[in-house]
C-alpha cells in the first residue's frame, strides 16, 4: 500500500495517483479534498527558476513588489544564489542575512524546509533568526514566566481529553474548541478525534461553555457571545465573583502559588479602588452580570476545566487572557487533577490533549548558527523598515539587525502577517530575496531570484510525529512538475559552489538521508520498547503502528504531587501569579500580574458603523496552502473569499447574501463576497485568512481583490514581553460593491520572459 500524509491527514494513494482519505480516520480533512487539484495546478506551479527583472537591471529591490520575471537555467540560478551569498558575507558579515521559514511546509520528517534552509545557512556563517510563531507567541515568551514550562514542554503534558471526557463536569472554553481547526497537527496526523470527542462529552451531559463572538466556534453547548477582547475581563471577574464568595482553594493558593496577595489586591480593586466585579465586567465583555456570577459558583463547586485557545492570545495585550486563566484555574484548585485544571490549544490543532506516548522521533540535523542574532517572528517589517532601532522583548533590551539579503524557503509571510501594505513597503529595503516555492505565492512573486520546489506529493519522506501512533511512508503520487527539485537538492548544488556540499550531504542522497533516519529511529523505538521493521519493509508496507501508544497525561501533576521534590522553573520555584521580576521591569502592555487593558481597537470605542474584523483559520485549506486548490475555490463567491456577517448587520447596511462586498478602515481596503450567519455576534465580521494575496489599483485605490484580511489586521506586538502579533484586534467598515470586479491576478503566473538554460 502507498500512502502520503500532510497537516491535515494521511491519504492512502491508488493505482491512478489518486488520494483517498484513511479508512480508519473517523473525521477525514476536508482539507485534503483540494490538495492533488492545488499542487498540480500549471498556473499556479512555479515551472522553472526564475529571476526578477529589475533585479538583473539594479534596482536593488524598488520595483520587488511590482515586476515581471525572466526565466533561467539550474546552473545559472545556483550560481547567483551562491555570488549573492558570498557578496552578502564578504561585505556585511552573515548578521545581515535573515534566513526565514516557518514549520507548515512538509510533514515529511527530512523535507523539512525549514531545516534544510537552517542546516544549509549555517554551514555558509549562520543568519539572524526568528524565535516563537505566529500561531502562539505569547504563550511561548509567556509560559516560562507563569509555570516554568516552555510551550512545547506543556503542550507535550497537557491534560488528556480522554481524561476530560472521564473527570471533568465543566468545561470552560475560552475562545471557544472547533473541529475546523482541529483539522491539522504540526508533523501530521493519522486521525482526527476532536469532533467524536465533543459529541461524547455533550451527550453525557457535560456542561460546556462556548466563550466565542462565535457560535460555530463549539458545536453544541452554551454560548456565551463575548465581546471580541474582552476575555481578560470576563476571566478577572469570575476570579473576583469566587474570592467574593469565600470559594477560592486557599489550601492550593498557598501551597502552590506565589504572588496572590499583589494580584488579589488587584482584582478585589484594593489596589485601584476598581474592583473587577461581574457588573464591571458586564460592560465590556457584553455578558450578563448575572450569568458570570452564576458561572464563577459553578466552576468553583464541580469538577471544571479551563481550556483556552490559541486564538486569545494572537490579540492586543494577548499574554493577559492566558495569564488571568491560569490564575482562575488555581482559585478553583484542581490543576493536577485528572481531567480538570487548565490547557491550552484543544481543538486548535488536532492533537492537543491526545493521550499518546511520546517519542523523540529523529530529525534532519540543522547543526548551530554561529549568528546569535534573532527577531520575534512577527516583527519582520520592523526589522526591514528600522535596522538599528531599539525593541525590548523576554525582559531584554535588543535593537533590530540590518538586514542586506532574505533568504526564505517552505513559508509565506505575505499570508501569516499583518498589514500587508507595510510588510510590502518593508520588503522592498533588502538588497536580495531569495525564495523556494512550488507555488506563484504572494512572497515568490516578490522575491528576486524564485527557485522552484516540489511538493510532497512528487517525493518520498516520513511521517513521524511524536503526538501520532502512526508512522507513515510517503511516496509520491506524482511526478515533479516543470524543473521543480526538493529543497535537499537544491541546496546541494549551491552548497557546492560555496564549497561545503561534502559537509552539507554527509555523502548521502535521499535515499541515504531516509534510512539514516530510520536506522536513528529503530534505535530511538528500541529504547522505548518497541521493535520497528527493517527499512525497506516498512517503506513497502507503508505504514507501522505504534503498539501499547496510549499514554494519558495530566499537566503539571508532578509538580502538584511533590512541589518541593519538583519545583517549577519559575522565579519562586510555584506557579507565579505575581511576576517580580515582570513588574520591575516596567514593560509596556504587559505588568506583573493578569491585567485588563482595553485593545487598541475594539468596539469599546468604535464608531457605529464599525464592526470588528475576526480572520480565524479556514475550513478549505492550511493557512494560505490549497487555495488554488478545487475545495478552497468551490468555497468562494465570484472568485472572492466569503465574509460573514449577521443578517441584522448585513439588512443594515442593505446587504444581501451572495453580494460582493469591500471591507475597508484606514491601514486598507479588500472585496470580499456575502454569506449571512445568525449564529454570530451582530457586531462583527468574520473573513478567514489566507486568500492569495491580490493587491491591484482600481480607480486610483490600492484594493486587494481577493479578499485577504490581513491588509486590514495591525501590525503591533502584543506587548513588551512576547512581541507577538494581533491579527484579532482591528476594525472595520462594510459597503456594498457596486463597480465592475476586478478580475483576480493571482489565478495565473506573474509575466515570465524566457532567457534559456544556463
Amino acid at each position: 500500500m502507498k500512502y502520503t500524509a500532510a497537516h491535515w491527514g494521511v491519504c492512502t494513494i491508488d493505482g491512478q495517483g489518486n488520494l483517498h482519505p484513511l479508512e480508519d480516520d473517523p473525521e477525514p480533512s476536508r482539507i485534503a479534498r483540494g490538495w492533488a487539484s492545488a499542487a498540480k495546478d500549471p498556473r499556479s506551479r512555479i515551472l522553472a527558476p526564475a529571476v526578477r527583472k529589475g533585479w538583473l537591471e539594479g534596482d536593488r529591490g524598488a520595483d520587488r513588489c511590482d515586476d515581471s520575471f525572466v526565466e533561467i537555467g539550474w546552473d545559472r540560478a545556483a550560481d547567483l544564489v551562491a555570488q549573492e551569498i558570498s557578496r552578502v558575507r564578504d561585505n556585511h558579515g552573515n548578521g545581515a542575512i535573515f534566513g526565514g521559514s516557518y514549520g507548515w511546509a512538509s510533514a515529511g520528517r527530512f523535507h523539512h524546509a525549514q531545516s534544510q534552509l537552517k542546516r544549509f545557512l549555517n554551514l555558509a556563517g549562520g543568519c539572524v533568526s526568528s524565535r516563537d510563531t505566529y500561531s502562539h507567541a505569547a504563550a511561548e515568551v509567556l509560559f516560562p514566566h507563569m509555570m516554568g514550562r516552555t510551550y512545547r514542554q506543556f503542550q507535550d503534558r497537557t491534560t488528556g481529553i480522554q481524561l476530560v471526557e472521564k473527570h471533568c463536569e465543566v468545561l470552560l472554553a475560552v475562545g471557544g474548541l472547533s473541529s475546523r481547526t482541529a483539522q491539522i497537527a504540526s508533523a501530521g496526523t493519522s486521525h482526527h478525534e476532536i469532533g467524536g470527542w465533543l459529541e461524547r462529552i455533550l451527550e453525557k451531559g457535560m456542561r460546556v461553555v462556548n466563550v466565542s463572538p462565535m457560535k460555530s466556534d463549539l458545536k453544541g453547548g452554551e454560548w456565551l457571545s463575548i465581546r471580541p477582547g474582552t476575555d481578560t475581563a470576563f476571566l478577572l471577574a469570575l476570579i473576583y465573583e469566587i474570592i467574593d464568595a469565600g470559594l477560592e482553594n486557599r489550601a492550593f493558593i498557598d501551597r502552590y502559588t506565589s504572588g496572590w496577595g499583589a494580584f488579589e489586591d488587584y482584582v478585589m480593586g484594593r489596589a485601584d479602588n476598581h474592583p473587577k466585579t461581574a457588573e464591571w465586567a458586564a460592560g465590556l465583555c457584553d455578558i450578563p452580570a448575572g450569568t458570570i456570577r452564576s458561572l464563577a459558583h459553578v466552576l468553583a463547586t464541580r469538577r471544571s476545566m479551563i481550556a483556552m485557545a490559541w486564538s486569545l492570545q494572537r490579540a492586543d495585550h494577548g499574554e493577559q487572557p492566558l495569564w488571568a486563566g491560569l490564575a482562575l484555574a488555581c482559585a478553583i484548585g484542581q490543576i493536577g487533577q485528572p481531567g480538570t485544571g487548565y490547557a491550552f490549544g484543544y481543538g486548535s490543532v488536532t492533537a492537543t490533549g491526545r493521550s499518546i506516548k511520546l517519542i523523540p522521533w529523529p530529525s534532519f540535523r540543522q547543526g548551530s548558527n554561529p549568528v546569535d542574532d534573532f527577531i520575534p517572528v512577527a516583527r519582520i517589517a520592523d526589522m526591514l523598515l528600522s535596522p538599528g532601532k531599539p525593541y525590548r522583548y523576554n525582559l531584554e533590551d535588543r535593537k533590530y539587525p540590518d538586514i542586506k539579503l532574505v533568504y526564505w524557503a517552505g513559508g509565506n509571510p505575505f499570508h501569516h502577517h499583518q498589514d500587508l501594505h507595510r510588510l510590502e513597503e518593508a520588503w522592498t529595503r533588502p538588497e536580495t530575496v531569495i525564495v523556494h516555492d512550488h507555488s506563484w505565492t504572494a512572497t515568490a512573486r516578490r522575491a528576486d531570484i524564485v527557485l522552484p520546489a516540489t511538493t510532497p506529493l512528487e517525493r518520498n519522506d516520513i511521517m513521524m510525529n511524536r503526538r501520532d501512533p502512526s508512522l507513515i511512508y510517503m511516496s509520491p503520487s506524482m511526478q515533479p512538475m516543470g524543473e521543480a527539485l526538493d529543497d535537499f537538492e537544491i541546496f546541494r548544488r549551491i552548497s557546492s559552489r560555496l564549497g561545503f556540499e561534502e559537509q552539507f550531504t554527509e555523502g548521502l542522497d535521499v535515499e541515504g538521508w531516509l534510512r539514516r533516519l530510520w536506522s536513528q529511529s529503530v534505535q530511538i523505538a528500541e529504547a522505548h520498547g518497541i521493535m520497528l521493521p527493517e527499512f525497506d519493509e516498512f517503506s513497502k508496507a507503508g505504514r507501522f503502528e505504534i503498539p501499547d501508544s496510549v499514554q494519558h497525561h495530566i499537566g503539571l501533576q508532578d509538580y502538584i504531587e511533590d512541589p518541593d521534590a519538583n519545583p517549577l522553573d519559575t522565579e519562586s520555584g510555584r506557579l507565579v501569579v505575581f511576576s517580580e521580576r515582570i513588574d520591575a521591569l516596567g514593560l509596556d502592555g504587559c505588568p506583573g500580574h493578569p491585567a485588563w487593558f482595553e485593545p487598541a481597537e475594539s468596539l469599546l470605542d468604535a464608531q457605529e458603523d464599525e464592526l470588528h474584523l475576526l480572520s480565524g483559520q479556514p475550513d478549505t485549506r492550511l493557512h494560505s496552502q490549497n487555495d488554488r486548490g478545487n475545495e478552497s475555490r468551490a468555497s468562494k463567491i465570484r472568485d472572492r473569499e466569503p465574509a460573514y456577517m449577521h443578517p441584522q448587520a448585513a439588512e443594515k447596511r442593505g446587504l444581501s447574501e451572495g453580494d460582493i462586498i469591500r471591507i475597508f478602515n484606514e491601514r486598507g481596503a479588500c472585496l470580499a463576497g456575502l454569506k449571512l450567519d445568525d449564529a454570530m455576534r451582530v457586531d462583527c465580521l468574520a473573513l478567514a485568512t489566507g486568500a492569495w494575496y491580490d493587491p491591484q489599483i482600481v480607480e486610483g485605490e490600492r484594493l486587494e481583490v481577493h479578499g485577504n484580511p490581513n491588509v486590514l489586521t495591525i501590525d503591533k506586538g502584543t506587548s513588551d514581553l512576547s512581541q507577538g502579533n494581533i491579527a484579532h484586534t482591528a476594525l472595520v467598515r462594510v459597503e456594498k460593491w457596486l463597480r465592475d470586479l476586478p478580475p483576480l491576478s493571482v489565478d495565473r503566473p506573474p509575466q515570465l520572459d524566457a532567457a534559456g538554460s544556463g
